[in-house]
């Protein structure tokens, strides 16, 4: 098997996190993927809820100390690192003091969705790739799972779309049943067109930045789309029939995914 590079882009991994669909599936697929003769590399959120001396997470110096700019403020972007022994797997973790230091991940503790999920999304996602650059390690596969990675085909495809190390990268996206309530800010697509971004890319939200309209522009822009939950939003199961049909992966069962996600990295590739 030839040594392709899989770089995975979640929202949540157990056992960092609660158990759940999102959570149990990205910590079992990087393994099996690693098992199977891949290189791989797998980045998430530091939220506050995580138990950094339990899980024994460590800073990364040399890769820390970088700041991102949002909305004009500056962020600084802080890498820390942790192993799932069992797996002989590690996990980059993205944190920053003014978006993830939070009792909760996405919701407080009222279940209210935090409003600036929109901007903690852009940094998640533009840190993750600044450190992909500053490790100098170039991912054949990009695959993201979760909405807060949803932005990442838009900014390899147009901000990153010179870069050599990520200019040729092919994106994968995992739709889940992870639908947030609360629509992002109105702000949101200006944002992302100050970023780079083109006309056409957030026709979707231009009017209300929904879960809907924000996975559109992920199916809309990666190379390959996997359904990973049994059920997802009706209206984005009729938009990949639309636009995907012939890169596309339905819902796979827990005792055949990791094989099947494999089988589809390799149809991706030759594109």
């Amino acid at each position: 098997m030839d040594a392709k590079k899989i770089l995975f882009i979640t929202q949540e991994i157990t056992p960092y996190l609660p158990e759940s669909e999102i959570a149990t599936l990205c910590r079992n697929l990087p393994q099996g993927i690693q098992e199977r003769g891949r290189e791989i590399r797998t980045f998430m959120p530091k939220f506050g809820n995580i138990n950094e001396r339990r899980n024994q997470l460590h800073e990364v110096i040399r890769l820390s100390g970088m700041n991102l700019i949002i909305d004009d403020t500056d962020h600084p972007l802080i890498i820390k690192v942790a192993s799932i022994q069992a797996a002989r797997m590690q996990v980059y973790f993205i944190d920053n003091e003014d978006y993830f230091q939070r009792k909760h991940a996405i919701c407080d503790e009222s279940g209210k969705e935090y409003e600036d999920n929109d901007e903690r999304s852009i940094f998640y996602v533009r840190g993750v790739l600044e450190t992909i650059k500053k490790l100098r390690w170039i991912p054949d596969i990009i695959h993201c799972h979760g909405w807060m990675s949803a932005l990442t085909p838009l900014y390899i495809k147009r901000m990153y779309a010179d870069d050599p190390g990520l200019k040729n990268a092919k994106i994968v996206y995992s739709v889940y049943d992870d639908d947030f309530q609360t629509p992002f800010r109105k702000e949101f697509a200006t944002q992302l067109k100050t970023d780079g971004a083109k006309e056409v890319d957030i026709k979707s939200i231009k009017n209300k930045p929904t879960f809907v309209g924000l996975n559109k522009i992920a199916i809309d822009l990666a190379d390959g789309v996997i359904q990973g939950s049994k059920t997802i939003n009706p209206e984005l199961e009729a938009y990949i029939e639309k636009k995907k049909s012939e890169y596309f992966l339905p819902y796979q069962p827990a005792d055949a995914y990791i094989d099947k996600y494999n089988e589809f990295y390799n149809k991706v590739l030759e594109r």
